[in-house]
């Protein structure tokens, strides 16, 4: 059975002569291939009330505005979502993640976040963009720090349950840099919770890295503590004094073995990107930042944010 296919501006003139002709509707069917209902639909829909005849240009245009308006309204045309998705994309949520929340509080409708990702390309919601307001805004860029340490515990060393993520107080760090002369954060992220602690160092002089270790960890239980092997750690003994705990060093160049510290330095990036000046940004701007990464939803954790996986466990 052959496809129906519209009517296309010739056939509409066609038809316009034939009408003028007094060819009847099932003479002008058989001849243009169409069915007589077909073509008795199209001049009734179509028919020029104020001339009185049928117009071939003017089906055309009532044709096209007919389609242009038949087309499904955007689903965030529906308020709800609308303001469910612009409260999202004001923490910073991905869109995957305001989808699986939705999907959490209205389990009886669905959104994709392929829907919102459109929007934000088409500028659909007002005041957010993919620049802006998404993660990773299209640049990826991947830097590997000087490998000068020599450990007295690898990797492999570690005990096997610091691998299951099952425990807390196993912990990766790391640091992310602002620019030369410009300070830098010191980030540690628990294993099992995604738990973000960070505190910022004027430089990355090992001595006062050590110190913001303790800062950032001050009257937490730190089980292992799983670096890299770049010179700021260089003090890692007595970051280990300080913290009561043994740290394990990677292989040199395996970012890939501290997954979870590296995909929360991403975030971090995301609001302080290189060339920042970490030694003028407000303290609690800063404080500011790390709750919006710790109250931040995530897939591993389905679905909860750090603090609300840290709070079921205590209950």
């Amino acid at each position: 059975m052959q496809s129906y296919q519209h009517f296309t501006l010739s056939e509409r003139e066609s038809l316009a002569l034939k009408l003028l002709e007094g060819k009847s509707y099932r003479q002008i069917a058989h001849e243009l291939g169409r069915s007589p209902s077909t073509i008795s639909r199209e001049v009734r829909r179509n028919w020029s009330q104020k001339k009185d005849r049928y117009n071939p240009w003017g089906a055309t245009i009532k044709y096209i505005c007919r389609r242009k308006s038949c087309a499904p309204k955007p689903r965030l045309a529906d308020e709800t979502i609308y303001d469910f998705v612009t409260k999202g994309l004001t923490k910073f949520w991905s869109p995957e993640i305001i989808c699986q929340r939705w999907k959490m509080e209205y389990p009886e409708h669905t959104l994709c976040h392929a829907t919102i990702y459109r929007a934000l390309k088409a500028k659909h919601i007002k005041g957010f963009s993919r620049k802006t307001h998404l993660r990773r805004r299209g640049k990826r860029k991947n830097k590997h720090n000087s490998q000068t340490i020599q450990p007295v515990h690898t990797i492999h060393d570690r005990p096997q349950i610091a691998a299951l993520q099952q425990r807390l107080g196993d912990l990766e760090g790391d640091t992310v840099y602002g620019a030369i002369g410009k300070g830098c954060v010191v980030t540690v992220v628990d294993k099992a919770s995604r738990m973000l602690y960070a505190a910022r160092s004027f430089s990355r002089d090992s001595g006062l890295i050590a110190e913001a270790f303790s800062a950032a960890l001050s009257g937490q239980t730190v089980e292992t503590l799983t670096l890299d092997r770049g010179s700021e750690f260089a003090k890692f003994h007595e970051i280990e004094q300080n913290l009561n705990t043994t740290i394990y060093f990677c292989d040199p160049h395996s970012p890939w073995q501290r997954p979870q510290n590296e995909n929360i330095n991403g975030l971090l990036r995301f609001f302080f990107p290189k060339g920042t000046d970490f030694n003028d940004i407000d303290h609690e701007y800063f404080q500011h930042v790390v709750h919006l990464i710790n109250n931040r939803p995530r897939k591993c954790l389905e679905w909860l944010s750090p603090v609300e996986f840290l709070r079921k466990c205590c209950a």
